[in-house]
């Protein structure tokens, strides 16, 4: 019992998960918390928040970095890996601030990782538990296919922010797209890296307030377009 305990510690220890965060002051206190009386390590990036997501996150026991400018989701997510890998982290999961992710779903990641993957992706599809929305389905769906034709990678879900890397996926890795774009450059760094990869359900809850503050449609639209133009930019 005493050896089992003392390997759950020591394998706790080299995870450490990316939050990043943008005007959150309604969720992100009730999130961080949840992570550090889980006992992983946590890495918050404030982008610069407008409201008191910096300040919440000043009462509470994170690691906190705050981008000195907005920048974008990307450039937080490559603040934090950068900041997680300085403090020696051998395992980086990437956690949205909002509260959509479940905290039980990082051991399966992590358990992939543990079997040899150098990257593990969260998929909504891949069971039937998650409420996504039938309009954000369609768009998320149509990812698939371009990540497809561009990347050569087969995957149910192509931009879901819970991820896990090892630390040679996360040093190797480099996200130049500062926004929201960056989900489809970090699948074709996969690819171009030949990181082996898998895929494992996880639930995304989607409430009034997650949806309220996610992408439109429209923009949804707009970063497909951008991803696929950028990937035939780069052949």
């Amino acid at each position: 019992m005493k050896n089992s305990l003392a390997k759950k510690i020591e394998t706790m220890k080299k995870i450490v998960l990316v939050v990043p965060a943008y005007n959150e002051e309604n969720v992100i206190t009730e999130v961080v918390n949840e992570i550090l009386l889980s006992q992983y390590n946590l890495v918050v990036v404030d982008d610069n928040s407008t409201d008191s997501t910096y300040l919440k996150l000043l009462n509470t026991n994170a690691i906190v970095c705050r981008h000195p400018i907005n920048l974008g989701q990307g450039a937080s997510i490559q603040t934090g890996i950068a900041c997680a890998l300085k403090r020696g982290a051998e395992y980086i999961v990437t956690f949205d601030a909002d509260g959509q992710h479940s905290l039980s779903d990082v051991a399966k990641l992590i358990s992939k990782l543990d079997e040899g993957y150098d990257i593990v992706l969260g998929s909504r599809f891949l069971d039937k538990s998650s409420n996504v929305p039938s309009l954000k389905r369609l768009v998320l769906k149509l990812g698939t296919l371009l990540t497809k034709i561009t990347t050569g990678l087969e995957l149910s879900d192509t931009h879901n922010g819970l991820r896990a890397f090892n630390r040679r996926a996360a040093q190797n890795i480099k996200i130049t797209n500062n926004r929201m774009a960056h989900a489809s450059q970090i699948l074709g760094e996969i690819s171009r890296l030949k990181l082996k990869y898998c895929e494992v359900p996880v639930t995304v809850s989607y409430t009034e307030y997650s949806i309220a503050k996610g992408q439109k449609v429209s923009n949804s639209f707009n970063i497909l377009w951008e991803s696929f133009a950028e990937s035939w930019l780069r052949k």
